[in-house]
């Protein structure tokens, strides 16, 4: 963490709850399959298998980054995340829809303002200091 403020915490706070929310909520669509998100994912080239698969890891995610302790599948679920939104970032880019890339690369501005701005009993011990 940088400072120990109230100002850094409140922005750790904000970010991961919009971060867990999105994660929840996208996981959930995921799940359900609306015709809008179908629509999209074909647009995309994607396989429809793919959605249940996502819905599961977004929902494990969202639930890792927002629970307390566990900081090692914290830091594993951070990963997946910025996977995910650059990966949906890149496929909209390549297909033309840039429109559509807004949302995913808010969602990753998101997902580094919260694993930056964590508390320190969030982060994963130093290795060299905990030997």
């Amino acid at each position: 963490m940088i400072f120990d403020t109230k100002g850094v915490t409140a922005g750790y706070w904000a970010a991961t709850g919009l971060l867990g929310a999105a994660l929840l909520g996208g996981g959930i669509m995921d799940l359900v399959g609306p015709p809008e998100l179908v629509e999209t994912l074909e647009s995309l080239g994607y396989p429809l298998y793919l959605m249940p698969l996502l819905g599961v890891a977004k929902l494990l995610a969202g639930v890792a980054i927002l629970a307390p302790n566990f900081q090692r599948l914290k830091e594993w679920a951070y990963a997946g995340v910025a996977v995910d939104f650059l990966g949906a970032s890149y496929s909209h880019a390549v297909n033309q829809q840039f429109d559509d890339m807004a949302t995913p690369l808010l969602l990753t501005v998101l997902m580094f303002m919260s694993w930056y701005l964590r508390p320190a009993h969030r982060e994963l011990p130093d290795v060299a200091t905990a030997a």
